[in-house]
C-alpha cells in the first residue's frame, strides 16, 4: 500500500507546480504562530510531518532552528523542498517515509502536521501514526496538528479525508495530550476556493 500512495503523491508534486496545489501557502501564518506559543526557540528541535513543498521548514531556519528535519512520502516533493530552500537546505534532515511506517529513532520538541492526519481513515494507519507521535515527540514538548474541520472538504487529491474538531482530536490522541489552544481557519486554494480547517496545539504531559 505504501508503494501506491508514494506514486499517488509523486505523481501530484510532478504534475502540478507549487501554486497548483490546493494547500499551497506562501507563508504558514499560523503554524508560525502556534509554534511561537510552543515556546520554540533556535534550540529547539522540530519536525515538519508531510512537509512537502511547505515553506514551513524555511521559516523555522529564519527563526534561528538549527535542528529541522522535514518528512514527507514523496522524494518528488522533498527534492523540490530542497532545490527552493538553496544552500539553506543542507542544514535540513530530508526523510522519505510514509509516517504510518516510521519509527522515530530520536524526540523532538515540535512535531507540525498541516493536513497529514486527515488522510488516515484506517483506525490502523491513525494507530501507527500516534505510535510514531509518542516515540518522536519528546514530553513537554508539542504537537501542532491540522485537519480539515467538521465543514471542510471530505476529500483531497483525490482521496477520501477524516474531519475533526479540536475537541474530537484531542480524544483520538488520548490522555498523555493536552490541547492547549487552537484555531479555525478559512484557507483560501490558490484559485479562491474555501476550505475549512482546525488548528490545534498540544502538549505531551507523559
Amino acid at each position: 500500500m505504501t508503494d501506491k500512495k508514494r506514486e499517488h503523491w509523486d505523481t501530484v508534486y510532478d504534475q502540478k507546480s507549487e501554486t497548483q496545489l490546493s494547500w499551497h501557502q506562501e507563508e504558514a501564518q499560523l503554524s508560525l504562530e502556534l509554534a511561537k506559543l510552543a515556546g520554540i526557540s533556535a534550540t529547539s528541535s522540530a519536525i515538519d510531518i508531510g512537509g512537502g513543498t511547505s515553506r514551513f521548514a524555511g521559516t523555522l531556519l529564519d527563526l534561528g532552528l538549527r535542528d529541522v528535519t522535514v518528512l514527507d512520502l514523496s522524494q518528488v516533493a522533498l527534492d523540490a523542498a530542497r532545490q527552493r530552500l538553496g544552500q539553506a537546505g543542507d542544514a535540513v534532515s530530508w526523510i522519505a517515509a510514509d509516517i504510518t511506517a516510521w519509527s522515530p529513532d530520536r524526540h523532538y520538541d515540535f512535531w507540525h502536521d498541516r493536513a497529514v492526519f486527515h488522510f488516515l481513515v484506517d483506525a490502523k494507519d491513525r494507530a501507527a501514526y500516534l505510535n510514531s507521535l509518542a516515540k518522536g515527540l519528546v514530553v513537554g514538548g508539542h504537537a501542532m496538528i491540522a485537519t480539515f474541520a467538521p465543514d471542510g472538504p471530505e476529500t483531497c487529491s483525490g482521496l477520501p479525508v477524516a474531519r475533526y474538531s479540536p475537541e474530537g482530536l484531542a480524544e483520538v490522541l488520548g490522555e498523555r495530550f493536552a490541547l492547549v489552544a487552537h484555531r479555525h481557519h478559512l484557507h483560501q486554494t490558490p484559485w479562491g476556493k474555501p476550505q475549512s480547517f482546525q488548528f490545534s496545539l498540544f502538549r505531551r504531559d507523559r
